[in-house]
């Protein structure tokens, strides 16, 4: 009987999937599709559950690394590769959407974009996404690399590369690998100095987005530039 009532369980989120699409599941029925089975005495929706709650977050889950799962029982070799794996797919998946399909009309787009790229990445990454004069994305590009508590950035570096692709407008971003995503005040100067340098060429810095684990900070939402 039990193992009967497992396997019903199990198969509700592929079957809410079928019928409703992807965007119906909650994290625990996603999470759960993924790992497939759960582990002695639980089964794969309550240890999806138990998870989420252990970690806190399905970001902090999925950019987790090896060791924080030594203490987590039903978690070996086959289940981290796969956690590790969903990750990377969905970091590829907003890269590979490409260029054309970021657009400031949908800015929650351009936020969760930049999250996929800098979320995981364990030293500071400085990007800046290139606008046009209707504010289209030329292009995106991490420029500066840094290490996990701190990243030199050149003003003038990003407006030479504004001037090659002719931008007309900018979104800078980067990343605080400590998981906590409000800004220092480095972090403050820096934007300062790059938007003073971005005006005199009539490039307007429209953003600077800082991304922590699961949570970000906008200077523009802040009214900050």
């Amino acid at each position: 009987m039990d193992g009967s009532l497992k396997q019903v369980k199990v198969e509700m989120p592929r079957e809410k999937l079928l019928k409703f699409g992807a965007s119906s599941l909650s994290d625990v029925e996603l999470l759960a599709l993924f790992l497939r089975t759960g582990r002695r005495h639980m089964n794969v929706l309550s240890f999806a559950q138990s998870l989420l709650q252990q970690f806190g977050s399905l970001s902090r889950l999925l950019s987790a690394d090896y060791s924080q799962f030594k203490d987590v029982k039903g978690i070996g070799n086959a289940k981290y590769t796969q956690l590790n794996a969903i990750a990377e797919l969905a970091r590829r998946y907003y890269y590979s959407r490409g260029v054309e399909e970021l657009t400031l009309k949908e800015p929650d787009s351009v936020r969760e974009f930049i999250q996929s790229q800098l979320t995981t990445a364990e030293r500071e990454i400085f990007m800046v996404i290139f606008l046009d004069n209707q504010h289209r994305v030329i292009k995106h590009s991490p420029m500066f690399f840094g290490t996990l508590s701190h990243v030199e950035v050149h003003p003038r570096e990003i407006v030479r590369e504004a001037m090659k692709c002719n931008a007309a407008a900018l979104i800078l971003a980067h990343n605080h690998p400590s998981g906590r995503a409000e800004p220092s005040k480095a972090d403050r100067v820096i934007t300062e100095r790059i938007v003073k340098a971005c005006l005199f060429m009539e490039i307007r810095v429209l953003d600077h987005l800082v991304i922590g684990r699961g949570e970000y900070v906008s200077f523009a939402e802040r009214g900050w530039i």
